[in-house]
């Protein structure tokens, strides 16, 4: 037997050894390079409320550098000059793309807005302009979901892949996100507004009966107070409050039926998406989320099925800039040179 064949074996699997630690090594140093390049970089987000438009420029690692803020301009012609007068005013040669959220149903692989709600800019071409006036890379999405890549990224949902999130304001809207990414359908899913609850409940301005946002929106909160008789304008915080001031008493007792009332369908719509999606986590953003989180106390999931922790956004008004801008890095070509950006003026 020859007895340098042992030695041999040792000394090859030693260099195997080494070259996969050097591999290894190679591998973190890029990570870890591709990490620094994404903090450093930046990207303008866009958010379009339903009174504010918000403007920022963002950094890769989620910080506000640099802000804008103003009334939204409904005229259909004059909204996308608006944008590219805000854009302009936090505009840096270091920008790299630009981002933005929009209300209502957006193909975000075509770019296309197809409803706005409020808004009359369905069919605009609003990538294509803001792209051909900065020079610069342009995705444009749903609101909800921009808020959703924001808690993913550095809020309440941050190291988690699987996310359903409803946004409580107004009206309701949501995003839910799969294995890290959001999930889109064949061009705009996460209408979670529109979640069944009671088929023969409110008219929805969908065209069905009983969606959630007829039940647990911040306008049904409204229909609920007025319907008990309290001042009209008394808001989520002030009925929790209430409800918390003394277990007995008629006025606690009446303020825990009201967030009963409001919060019993939002749990079961919270509920049916667990069911569909079986998310990490839920979260409730927007105005009222964490009014709407709180409420939920008085309606616990009592099956095992539907167990899954809910948490309120922490971002607030900010979500929207800072996940359209981290969105629209994502998009933007990995090594896209500084350029000088035409003047708004």
């Amino acid at each position: 037997m020859n007895a340098s064949l042992p030695v041999q074996a040792q000394a090859q699997a030693q260099a195997q050894a080494q070259a996969q630690a050097q591999a290894q090594a190679q591998a973190q140093a890029r990570a870890e390079a591709r990490a620094a390049a994404h903090s450093q970089a930046q990207a303008i987000g866009v958010d379009v409320g339903g009174t504010r438009l918000r403007v920022a420029r963002i950094g890769g690692d989620g910080r506000i550098l640099a802000r804008e803020a103003g009334p939204v301009e409904r005229a259909r012609d004059a909204f996308v000059p608006t944008l590219t007068e805000m854009i302009g005013r936090v505009m840096t040669p270091e920008a790299a793309a630009i981002g933005i959220g929009l209300p209502g149903r957006v193909d975000a692989r075509r770019a296309a807005v197809l409803s706005a709600g409020y808004l009359d800019i369905a069919g605009l071409p609003v990538a294509e302009t803001l792209a051909a006036r900065f020079g610069l890379p342009v995705a444009i999405d749903n609101d909800c979901g921009m808020a959703l890549v924001a808690e993913m990224s550095v809020g309440a949902a941050r190291g988690c892949r699987d996310v359903v999130m409803f946004t409580i304001g107004t009206g309701i809207g949501g995003a839910v996100a799969s294995y890290g990414d959001l999930m889109r359908g064949r061009s705009f899913a996460g209408q979670l507004g529109h979640v069944t609850v009671d088929t023969l409940g409110e008219p929805c301005a969908c065209g069905r009966r009983g969606c959630v946002e007829t039940t647990s929106s911040g306008t049904a909160l409204g229909r609920l107070v007025a319907k008990a008789g309290l001042p009209t304008g008394t808001t989520a915080d002030a009925l929790l409050a209430a409800a918390q001031s003394g277990a007995s008493s008629a006025r606690a007792i009446l303020a825990r039926a009201i967030l009963e009332a409001w919060a019993t369908p939002l749990r079961s719509a919270i509920g049916s998406m667990v069911a569909v999606a079986d998310p990490e986590v839920v979260l409730l953003g927007g105005g009222l989320g964490a009014a709407a989180a709180a409420a939920l106390a008085y309606v616990p999931e009592t099956s095992a099925w539907y167990q899954c922790p809910v948490r309120a956004a922490l971002l607030g008004d900010d979500a929207g800039v800072i996940g359209a801008a981290l969105h629209a890095l994502g998009h933007a070509p990995a090594a896209h040179p500084p350029a000088t950006h035409p003047s708004a003026a």
